[in-house]
């Protein structure tokens, strides 16, 4: 008994030459399609840098042409294949503005082609790829990213050095009609002279050096151009929280927040959401490089979880942003897997200590004790109130001295920091504060010297967002402020404090320990090296002291090569990698902008 090898393959034709016939699958078009573009690029640049090919057949029309054609198809096919190599990207997310500029530019490129290497390859290849781009133009459709002035100065950046370097090639690629032997610097200087429309001190025979100046003089004005769109098309902010959101999200935190301790943290005001169906559950998250990222699980009922995950795939793919979710519980992995396909990977550990189990008794705790009784003997005090409980006059002063001790120029944190302290709606936030009372030692903020900030982490718990202190205090600051804040836990029912995040704790904890393997040594010697930026093992060794239980934290991704994506986005939303522009290229911040779910359901509730 035979089977045919495709049931839907009229008789007599394979399968899989149907499949060939039929073409690829429609969600692969716009990454086939990319690197289509790609390799027309390439042939435009190769086409107006490089000579034309003498031995041609179709040379000869170069006689009919006009003498100026040539020179002008030169510099039209290097834009035309610069512009499609930067629209690659586009292209292959989908993106619809990217789409509209390819099917400009791919006539421009093929007729410059045409009228300049006379290649018939070189027409025929973008005019196919034209018909596909109309014919599958259904799948561009992603809307804009955020978008900011940073792009601008990117741009500038990266189109000049890469106009200098193609510049060089260009006149160096006539050596037949150069005349003399010019240095590196004259090169150089005739390509920087040429990039402003100024003639340098090369020379070149015939109408060699109209191509070489109308090439030059394109990149110089391909980049001026592409800086100034960039730095003047209207913004696209990314979403943030408004008032009807936050307040929706503090109603879902009042019921269920004890169940994450990083839920609170949700309440980040640069920050989108979105909502479940049911407005039951939500998820919080920040657009960053093209990624989606969501920090911690979704809020909410359980059972409403599901829904408010697929609202987040929906906005990923509408924008065609690479989802991803850090710092989510073991729990929170489980649903977002089963529920989208992505996969987890486990990222470190967070800090949990129970009220009820901690003490400074005993060798285990005998540095931290020693550690805590010499400060307290140097004459330092602590304080562990409610924000509610403040003064606004304290609480000022108090804000003012975490902003100044900051160390870097931007507050940093995504996932688990919350961005602000002694907002009237955090009340229920805990400050810890360390003061010495001496006149001798009073600073510009009197007798404050550090800051312990927690927010709340249900009715019975609280989580750290951040440890702040003045330079000159003396160390242990920190370990003081949390053995106070512990003890004074009970008073305030507290049942549970979670500390900091230990970024891949377990393979530091297993890679010191005899018998580790060769592996699992060399990983954990390359995260000690890389501590010397990112506090990585002193997180890990500082949270020890405190003798925590370790709750597992994980990253939801699509693919691994996404992996590196994902990790320059954190990098960049938890405030290690500063990509803000300099001030006086800012604009004013927009308007919030609520996400493309929370129009649609506006306009249904305005219609109904």
């Amino acid at each position: 008994m035979f089977v045919r090898e495709d049931a839907e393959a009229p008789m007599g034709v394979p399968g899989r030459m149907m499949r060939v016939l039929r073409g690829p699958r429609p969600e692969a078009v716009p990454t086939l399609i990319a690197r289509a573009c790609i390799l027309v690029g390439l042939l435009d640049v190769c086409a107006g840098v490089f000579p034309r090919f003498r031995h041609s057949r179709m040379h000869t029309l170069a006689e009919v042409l006009p003498g100026m054609l040539g020179p002008f198809a030169a510099a039209l096919a290097l834009s035309s294949g610069v512009l499609l190599l930067l629209l690659a990207h586009g292209l292959r997310r989908r993106k619809r503005r990217a789409w509209r500029a390819a099917v400009v530019l791919l006539p421009f490129g093929a007729c410059a082609q045409f009228a300049y290497r006379h290649s018939l390859v070189g027409v025929v290849i973008p005019l196919v790829l034209l018909w596909l781009l109309a014919k599958h133009r259904e799948q561009f459709d992603a809307l804009p990213d955020p978008r900011s002035r940073w792009r601008a100065l990117a741009n500038f950046v990266v189109m000049g050095a890469g106009s200098i370097l193609i510049g060089l090639t260009i006149v160096s690629a006539h050596p037949h009609r150069l005349q003399g032997d010019p240095s590196l610097a004259d090169r150089l200087q005739h390509v920087l002279y040429g990039l402003f429309g100024i003639d340098g001190p090369l020379e070149y025979a015939g109408r060699t050096s109209y191509t070489v100046a109308f090439s030059l003089g394109a990149l110089g004005m391909l980049t001026t151009l592409t800086t100034v769109y960039f730095a003047f098309r209207p913004e696209h902010p990314a979403a943030r929280l408004t008032e009807d959101d936050e307040t929706r999200l503090r109603a879902l935190l009042a019921q269920h927040g004890a169940r994450d301790s990083l839920g609170h943290f949700a309440l980040r005001r640069d920050k989108g959401v979105v909502f479940s169906p049911s407005g039951k559950a939500a998820v919080c998250y920040r657009v960053v490089s093209g990624v989606m990222l969501a920090g911690g699980d979704p809020i909410g009922d359980v059972e409403a979880w599901p829904g408010a995950i697929e609202r987040f795939m929906d906005e990923a793919r509408a924008h065609s942003w690479t989802p991803a979710v850090m710092g989510c519980s073991e729990t929170g992995g489980e649903v977002w897997t089963r529920e989208t396909g992505l996969d987890a990977l486990e990222l470190g550990d967070e800090a949990v200590v129970d009220v009820a189990d901690f003490s400074l008794t005993g060798r285990a705790m005998r540095n931290v004790r020693q550690m805590v009784k010499r400060i307290e003997r140097l004459g330092y005090e602590t304080r562990v109130r409610r924000v509610r409980d403040l003064a606004p006059a304290e609480l000022d002063r108090i804000r003012r001295a975490a902003d100044d001790w900051r160390g870097t120029d931007t507050e940093r944190g995504f996932s688990m920091a919350l961005g602000r302290i002694g907002d009237a709606a955090d009340g229920e936030c805990l400050i810890a504060t360390a003061h010495k009372s001496e006149a001798s030692e009073a600073g510009p903020y009197g007798d404050l010297k550090a800051v312990l900030h927690f927010v709340p982490w249900g009715g019975t718990g609280v989580s750290l967002d951040l440890m702040r202190r003045d330079r000159s205090a003396d160390p242990g600051m920190n370990e003081l402020l949390i053995v106070a804040a512990l003890q004074a836990a009970p008073q305030l029912g507290i049942e549970r404090v979670s500390l900091n995040f230990a970024m891949f704790r377990s393979a530091l904890a297993r890679g010191e320990k005899i018998g580790a393997g060769p592996v699992l040594r060399a990983w954990r010697g390359l995260l000690v090296f890389l501590s010397r930026w990112f506090q990585i093992e002193s997180l890990y060794r500082f949270n020890a002291k405190f003798r925590p239980r370790w709750e597992p934290r994980f990253v939801v991704y699509r693919s691994s090569k996404d992996l590196p994506r994902i990790g320059w986005a954190a990098l960049q939303a938890e405030g290690f990698v500063n990509m803000r522009m300099p001030g006086v290229l800012r604009r004013r911040a927009p308007e919030p902008r609520p996400c493309a779910h929370t129009h649609q359901e506006r306009e249904e509730a305005h219609a109904a």
